[in-house]
């Protein structure tokens, strides 16, 4: 019976074991390396519907800064007015950049002039300016970066309030794990300028 025991309790003591150290990789992977998300409202559909999950890759943006169609997740604004205590943090694509001119006019966001193409955006979505766009440029700061959801007319974006920085965000989507039939990795837009 001793021994019986002792076996039971060494089986017992190695899933426990077992069990504390996927924990600690589980935790230094949320912690330090990729976070789930999920997609939560209509900002970026066709590309991304609500209900998604998404994992954000924490890594990149420490050795490295956002590119012009990244898709991040970010902590939002005090100005979009999510709920107190939500820890409320949304997901857009990246469009402007340190340094750079933004505007939005003509159906269109403008970069330094120039009118960027978004052929992901479907044609019956119009690119409006909101408060922060209106009849008016926006310059970005040397850790400003502008965002702006792919359904333009249901989106809540920098065109409303304004730029973000870089500490604001979370992570650069990477990888989309739900549901199961859009699983995959995340295409980023790339664009000439």
């Amino acid at each position: 019976m001793e021994k019986l025991l002792q076996v039971l309790g060494g089986f017992f003591l190695d899933i426990i074991e077992t069990v504390v150290i996927a924990l600690s990789i589980f935790l230094i992977i949320y912690l330090f390396v990729a976070s789930p998300h999920q997609v939560n409202g209509q900002s970026m559909v066709p590309n991304f519907q609500s209900g998604e999950f998404v994992l954000s890759d924490k890594v990149s943006y420490k050795f490295g800064n956002p590119k012009r169609g990244d898709i991040v997740v970010f902590h939002a604004p005090e100005a979009a007015n999510c709920p107190k205590g939500t820890g409320c943090d949304f997901i857009k694509r990246v469009l402007g950049l340190p340094g750079e001119t933004i505007e939005v006019h003509d159906d269109s966001i403008w970069v330094n002039g120039q009118k960027l193409d978004e052929p992901y955006i479907p044609t019956e979505f119009e690119t409006l300016p909101g408060p922060a766009t209106k009849g008016t440029a926006v310059y970005l700061g040397p850790d400003e970066y502008f965002v702006v959801g792919d359904n333009r007319p249901y989106s809540s974006d920098s065109r409303s309030w304004g730029a973000i920085t870089k500490n604001d965000i979370v992570g650069k989507a990477i990888f989309r794990y739900w549901p199961l039939n859009v699983a995959g990795v995340i295409k980023h837009s790339t664009y000439p300028f």
